[in-house]
Order: structure tokens, then sequence, then C-alpha cells
């Protein structure tokens, strides 16, 4: 009886990640989160700057106009 095409696949798809992919250690894994987390914390900051800096110049804007 032929198989149907989902369940071959799910059977490729778990033989791949069982065989073979090869998984980050412990190690790799922590420096990978924490160069992600600083990344995120800096990217966050330019984007807090660039904000502050259109507010500013949007109330200096809209206070030429009282």
């Amino acid at each position: 009886m032929k198989k149907l095409k989902l369940l071959t696949d799910i059977e490729e798809s778990y033989t791949e990640l069982r065989y073979k992919t090869s998984w980050p250690t412990k190690g790799q894994l922590i420096k990978s989160a924490i160069i992600v987390m600083i990344a995120s914390i800096i990217i966050a900051f330019i984007i807090w700057c660039m904000d502050q800096v259109v507010d500013n110049l949007m109330h200096f804007i809209y206070s030429l106009g009282k």
C-alpha cells in the first residue's frame, strides 16, 4: 500500500531533524543569545533616540503656530 505524501514528508522531516541537523552546544547557544540581547538593546536605544528627536522637532514646529 502506498503511503500518503503527508506521512512521507513527516517521516523525512523527523529523520532530517534527528540525524542530519547539527545542534549548537550550550556555550554556543548562550553566546548567541547574549549577542541577540545586546543587539536588541542597541537597536531599541537607536529607535528611542530617533523618536525623541522627532518628538522634539514636532513640539518645536507646533509651538511656532501659537
